[in-house]
């Protein structure tokens, strides 16, 4: 209600993770536990007045719905809905409920021959290489195998590309999604939607086919809504992408050429760096992390939304940052338009704008001073409150 859940500033303790708010949450685990019961007596009432035991035996069991209310408002006269809740019938078996073993076709995935080849490097973290063709009908590759590793080694993950798989084609839907540390994905040739969905440690580098003849910086190499989720990790991208890149970005580095609409939309923490033109709507809602982009055509702060950030000149330390940074890309995507940059840095680096949140500007600039003041990490969170409490 108070409409402030993205900000970290929740005043009764829920949406929040900071010490000091989370203290007002008076809510304790029977409170959920008494709410469920009552609703279970609930359901055994209604259950026991259609004559039925369980809710295993009342699936199916349509002619006992009173539809009438409902077929009988204004809104939905003349509406035959007998279709909706037609008794299944299945030749095979006479059940109303599950009677056949579904098949998802995950015996077939991408990830399972992956799992089988990786068995060392996820049980010893012994490195692996793998050169793997990649197809649209591969989606969401390399989840199952981010679980095993994840199942065995944890939150930590292994170190930097124990596993290294080298994908050649067009990828579907969530490459890379929720990938752990440990795991690298370099993938020659184009992607769809989220990339990197969730990632969660793990390294993705997307650049064009060896044997592509267009320019990377001016042509779409992957789809929409990038790095959504992400927590940790790294993107690097040669060539541009859809809408909604890194949205509710909290922790990752990505890299682009650039992006359409609603760029960094939610993001909470992590950096983004755009070498190219963005979309409008860019930072909108954004309330952490920091964006760098290059503004070539000097319009870039009419496509921001300006509500909760501000568009700054960045400085030393930033250009120290993102050169770094841009010089990584280069290495690991080979881009033309990072080179060109690198090689006029003087000249390219002016052209750089930081987009920083406000709020998140004004608690690093209390943290960084509670840390040359020397206090306690309490007393940095009271400081950090301040404007709250008020």
């Amino acid at each position: 209600m108070m409409r402030v859940c993205h900000l970290d500033t929740c005043p009764v303790g829920i949406a929040t993770q900071n010490p000091e708010l989370r203290k007002r949450f008076s809510g304790k685990p029977e409170f959920v536990v008494n709410f469920f019961e009552y609703i279970a007596q609930e359901v055994r009432e209604y259950l026991a007045q259609l004559g039925f035991k369980t809710l295993q035996e009342a699936v199916g069991h349509v002619e006992v719905l009173d539809t009438r209310h409902a077929v009988t408002h204004w809104k939905a006269k003349g509406l035959d809905i007998s279709p909706i809740l037609a008794v299944a019938q299945n030749p095979y078996q006479q059940t109303l409920h599950h009677s056949v073993v579904q098949d998802h076709g995950l015996g077939n995935a991408l990830d399972t021959q992956l799992l089988t080849q990786c068995v060392s490097a996820i049980n010893d973290a012994t490195p692996i290489q793998l050169d793997l063709s990649i197809s649209n009908v591969n989606r969401t590759v390399g989840t199952m195998l981010g679980s095993a590793v994840t199942k065995k080694w944890g939150s930590a993950g292994l170190p930097l590309d124990t596993i290294s798989l080298r994908f050649t084609g067009s990828a579907g839907q969530s490459l890379g999604a929720f990938l752990p540390n440990g795991i690298s994905i370099l993938l020659h040739g184009d992607a769809n939607d989220y990339l990197g969905k969730g990632l969660s440690g793990g390294r993705i580098v997307l650049r064009p086919s060896t044997r592509a003849t267009f320019s990377p910086q001016d042509n779409v190499i992957a789809g929409n809504v990038i790095g959504y989720g992400a927590t940790s990790g790294e993107i690097f991208i040669n060539g541009l992408v859809g809408e909604r890149f890194c949205v509710r970005n909290s922790g990752a580095t990505a890299v682009v050429e650039g992006i359409g609409d609603h760029g960094c939309e939610y993001m909470t923490g992590g950096r983004v760096v755009v070498l190219g033109v963005t979309g409008r709507n860019f930072a909108a809602g954004m309330s952490g992390g920091i964006a760098y982009v290059y503004d070539a055509d000097g319009l870039f702060e009419s496509r921001v939304n300006a509500e909760m950030v501000d568009v700054v000149e960045p400085n030393a330390h930033d250009a120290s940052w993102l050169r770094e940074t841009i010089e990584q890309h280069v290495r690991l995507t080979a881009s033309p338009l990072g080179a060109e940059m690198l090689e006029d840095w003087a000249n390219a680096y002016v052209k750089f704008r930081k987009v920083l949140p406000r709020d998140y500007a004004r608690v690093m600039a209390i943290i960084d001073q509670a840390k040359i003041d020397g206090v306690s990490d309490e007393e940095t969170s009271r400081r950090v409150m301040e404007p709250v409490n008020g």
